[in-house]
């Protein structure tokens, strides 16, 4: 990777090496391939329906794919490429370490989902003060680029009877349409996303003379029928079926719970909501509910295999981790989820290296696969001080596809590097 300067005096040289495939990538190539040069659209497609676990791979994705590929890495050949209907082992290795051609979790939407909107909330924060007006419009240019379904602008009301006055009208003057209005004061049942999708819900306290205003007799019907609040709160069946996830900016700090919540909604699609699995809905004889603390029994084994890692010479400077050499990297991979199943385990470190290749492979019996998230973080070996840190991802088990994957890492942000990623293989049995 270049020259390092040691003891002021001395220099010492290191020579980069490209990333390699592994055995198992060659090994996986020259099985799929039949021993040929090149891998066939057929022959991929068998691949993606055999190791990958994409049963519903068709001929045309695996040309596409091919042909995404040779555009990519021989684009400057085209008439060549366009003789050349397979792929090589470079080629195949490309395809594999590529999130975006063969990402690690399943990237479609769930088609049901259970009924509650999505929020977007505004709260005490570290950011400086923005005009409400322009909160408003860039909500209303933005609010269903990721997702078609509701937001929720839930208003901390502590202004005066005038000033509300002045926040409904720019509310309903910049939004129009797109507001969701209740056909009556009292909602037997919330509506669902589907119904309410590209419309914007506000949602805050009823004024104090609201509350004034009710009687003994209303509070008592409102115990029967459901008061007007508490169809806006969505009823209780609603709430227990769904995760539903927060605008990532009003998160304060970095840490591993942020990256917990970030790995738990990167499920669904990352639409922001994530269902509940049924046991947590589920109520047994006599009133009994899903106990995290009981003993039970393993219900799958989640097998990962980590071959090797790539990208920090691109997105780091050459003495980011290290003034004298290049990194010492190593790996912590882990599960997150009820206690019997947390645990954390590490690679061994590979010195002087900025594409580390460990080939080890780690077992995760899981008694509740349902709650678990997969942890992955790198990190840089320091003898005499903290491990600098090399990127971090979470994912959610249920939805990890198995086959080896390109898994790419974020900063304690969460944003995603532009090339840092591991390859991995994942297997449930």
């Amino acid at each position: 990777m270049g020259s390092y300067k040691y003891c002021i005096c001395f220099t010492r040289k290191f020579v980069w090496k490209a990333a390699a495939p592994p055995p198992d990538v060659r090994q996986t190539f020259v099985e799929y391939s039949e021993g040929a040069a090149q891998m066939l659209p057929d022959q991929l497609r068998r691949f993606l329906a055999e190791a990958q676990g994409q049963a519903d791979a068709t001929l045309a994705d695996a040309e596409r794919i091919i042909e995404v590929l040779l555009l990519r890495r021989r684009c400057h050949h085209l008439p060549a490429m366009l003789s050349r209907p397979g792929i090589s082992l470079d080629d195949f290795f490309h395809f594999l370490f590529s999130d975006d051609l063969n990402p690690p979790i399943r990237s479609q939407v769930g088609a049901a989902l259970p009924q509650h909107p999505k929020r977007t909330l505004w709260s005490m924060t570290l950011t400086s003060p923005v005009e409400m007006i322009k909160c408003l419009r860039s909500i209303k240019e933005f609010a269903f680029c990721a997702s078609p379904y509701p937001v929720v602008i839930t208003l901390e009301d502590h202004l005066t009877t005038d000033l509300q006055a002045k926040v409904a009208e720019m509310v309903t003057q910049t939004f129009g349409d797109m507001l969701y209005y209740p056909k009556s004061d009292s909602l037997e049942e919330f509506p669902s996303p589907e119904s309410l999708k590209n419309r914007i819900i506000i949602s805050t306290k009823p004024p104090e003379k609201y509350f004034e205003s009710r009687t003994v007799e209303d509070k008592q019907d409102d115990l029967q029928k459901g008061s007007n609040d508490e169809a806006w709160e969505t009823n209780t069946a609603d709430l227990q079926a769904l995760h539903v996830s927060h605008d990532k900016s009003l998160w304060q700090g970095y840490g591993r719970s942020l990256w917990l919540m970030q790995g738990l909604f990167r499920a669904n699609g990352g639409c922001g909501y994530v269902r509940k699995p049924d046991f947590l809905m589920n109520i047994g004889p006599q009133a009994a509910v899903s106990n995290p603390e009981a003993s039970l029994p393993v219900k799958i084994t989640l097998k990962v295999k980590i071959y090797m890692g790539d990208g920090w010479h691109k997105d780091f400077s050459r003495t980011h981790f290290d003034v004298f050499s290049p990194p010492d990297f190593y790996a912590k991979i882990g599960i997150a989820g009820v206690p019997a199943d947390i645990i954390t385990k590490r690679t061994r470190i590979k010195q002087d290296d900025w594409t580390p290749v460990w080939g080890e492979e780690f077992s995760f019996p899981l008694t509740v696969p349902e709650l678990a998230l997969l942890r992955i973080e790198a990190c840089e070996y320091n003898m005499s001080d903290m491990d600098d840190f090399g990127g971090q991802t979470c994912l959610p088990v249920w939805e990890l596809k198995p086959g080896i994957r390109a898994v790419p890492l974020h900063d304690r942000k969460g944003n995603k590097y532009n090339s840092v990623r591991l390859l991995m293989r994942f297997q449930f049995h």
